[in-house]
């Protein structure tokens, strides 16, 4: 294996790792904001807002990767079409 090759399959893997890392750090703030504004107000069902924000914070993470995935998908598209038309053009010189 070449090079590059290594070195683009180690930047997919951090990636995908980033985007799992990223959702267990955002469920554990969520926890603990919950957990803090439960101890310091009167309101235990805060907690619960701590972990629902958390939640939506994952959540969140995931569909900014999804955009970016598509957003990658698309360019691949319009290169392989970009491609194509380079192609026919020299087999019709």
């Amino acid at each position: 294996m070449n090079r590059k090759k290594i070195i683009h399959k180690t930047i997919e893997a951090a990636d995908g790792l980033s985007l799992g890392i990223s959702m267990v750090v955002a469920v554990l703030i969520g926890i603990g904001i919950g957990y803090l504004l439960k101890k310091f107000t009167p309101y235990p069902w805060l907690f619960w807002l701590g972990v629902f924000w958390g939640i939506s914070g994952a959540i969140l993470n995931v569909y900014k990767a999804y955009k970016k995935q598509v957003k990658t998908y698309e360019e691949f598209v319009k290169r392989d079409e970009l491609v194509k038309e380079i192609i026919q053009k020299e087999k019709n010189k």
